[in-house]
């Protein structure tokens, strides 16, 4: 990574947790492993669990939340608007999940990338699920490197990852001082707090001030996958609900005519897949359907196009891929999201948030079939800086370092978080001593 450790940027890790003290450990371990320093800060957010403990114990700052009713939006916004005064413009705030681990180079080649281009800003992480213990979570997993392939071989990031982005803090600020403005939500909000995909909307709120989105495919972080159908359902819903009130809010301008392209080709994607099965079992039922050269062989290619854009999600998910008919039903389930979204939002019924328990990530009601994690074919995936990635992505390991440098600088960017301290406490006492006596 050439020149950054004579770049002297910040980077300050934001973490909202609610209830988290069970997979805050591994995504503390991942930032811990970065080979370019952070300083992480937890944000306990209505915590009824030991999480501030936890980050504690791990050596992570505690920030937690005061009144917040806006959710992860809203522990986002509270947290940077502590620690900013106290970053430069050439700083960073990485926000990350409580549940995600990201790859030890991540940060080091966000930064590197942003300090190569000044139009940059903002990178996403491009995830992959943790390795799938059922038929539903394979079918996510492939999903999701499909999708990274896309992002490899397009260049085109649309949104920046809400398990993990890195933002320049003078973007930060930009956003904030336009909010109300240029862009929808509250004056010196950072996050807006009403949108319920708020990693979109702050994607959209950059590109609209100018900024450039990136994600690199060796920026790799890997999160949880959903267990039931009934949390990918409502962890969908609320994507593509989130989706289409951003989009109505931005309106239709030069940034989002394609996000607005991207709505009507799943519109229409959604059509055609309903039309296919119901001529098919028309022609079924009537007996019309019959074997067809032509036909077959299209189905052949489609088959073909589903393996290879998954083969690099192993030998199971290749398998999967070629079934076909689970794939099938997993669009399907998609599909009925999109419509309960779209239902949803003209509706403007009251979004509900939910996030898997650790009892119900253990409980399949569906797709029951189990993957043993264990099973995984040696060389298809492997444990990389505390984050699970397939062998597709090809991560050079950069860990030789001048480690000297990397302590004095962790060292230095320790203290940030007991200067902030520092200055509120001298700021309440300055309040304190200009207040009229009661």
């Amino acid at each position: 990574m050439i020149g950054l450790e004579s770049s002297g940027s910040r980077v300050m890790a934001v973490i909202p947790a609610h209830n988290e003290q069970e997979s805050l450990p591994g995504t503390l371990r991942s930032l811990a492993a970065q080979i370019y320093p952070v300083s992480p800060v937890v944000v306990p957010d209505n915590c009824t669990d030991d999480t501030a403990a936890v980050a504690r114990h791990h050596g992570a700052a505690v920030m937690p939340t005061s009144g917040n009713t806006f959710k992860k939006a809203g522990a986002l916004n509270q947290t940077i608007a502590r620690l900013l005064p106290a970053l430069n413009d050439d700083d960073f705030v990485l926000a990350i999940d409580a549940d995600t681990s990201i790859v030890d180079t991540f940060v080091a080649e966000a930064v590197e990338l942003m300090h190569r281009d000044s139009g940059v800003g903002a990178v996403g992480g491009v995830f992959v699920g943790e390795p799938p213990t059922n038929l539903l979570e394979l079918a996510q997993s492939n999903e999701y490197v499909r999708y990274a392939r896309q992002i490899d071989r397009t260049g085109r990031t649309m949104v920046l990852s809400g398990t993990a982005s890195i933002i320049r803090v003078t973007a930060l600020r930009q956003v904030a001082a336009a909010r109300g403005d240029r862009l929808p939500g509250e004056h010196g909000d950072f996050y807006d707090r009403d949108a319920l995909t708020e990693d979109m909307e702050i994607g959209l709120a950059l590109k609209t001030l100018g900024w450039r989105l990136e994600s690199p495919i060796t920026c790799t972080c890997t999160t949880e996958l959903m267990p039931t159908v009934s949390d990918l359902r409502a962890q969908r819903i609320r994507w593509y609900r989130g989706a289409l009130e951003n989009l109505v809010r931005y309106g239709l301008t030069r940034v989002t005519v394609r996000y607005w392209g991207q709505q009507l080709m799943l519109i229409l994607g959604m059509m055609m897949i309903g039309l296919f099965l119901t001529l098919t079992t028309v022609d079924a039922v009537t007996g019309i359907l019959r074997f067809s050269p032509i036909w077959t062989s299209i189905c052949g290619i489609f088959v073909v196009e589903r393996v290879v854009t998954a083969w690099k999600n192993g030998r199971k998910g290749r398998l999967l891929a070629a079934c076909l008919v689970p794939e099938l039903c997993y669009d399907l389930i998609l599909q009925s999201s999109l419509i309960a979204a779209v239902a949803a939002a003209v509706r403007k019924k009251k979004a509900v948030w939910h996030h898997p328990t650790d009892k119900e990530k253990g409980t399949h009601h569906v797709w029951t079939t189990s993957i043993d994690r264990r099973s995984h074919e040696p060389g298809d995936d492997r444990i990389h800086g505390g984050a699970y990635v397939p062998r597709r992505l090809g991560l050079v390991d950069c860990r030789n370092r001048d480690h000297q440098h990397h302590a004095g600088h962790a060292a230095a960017q320790g203290s940030l978080t007991s200067l902030i301290e520092r200055r509120e406490q001298a700021s309440r006492h300055h309040t304190n001593m200009r207040s009229p006596p009661h």
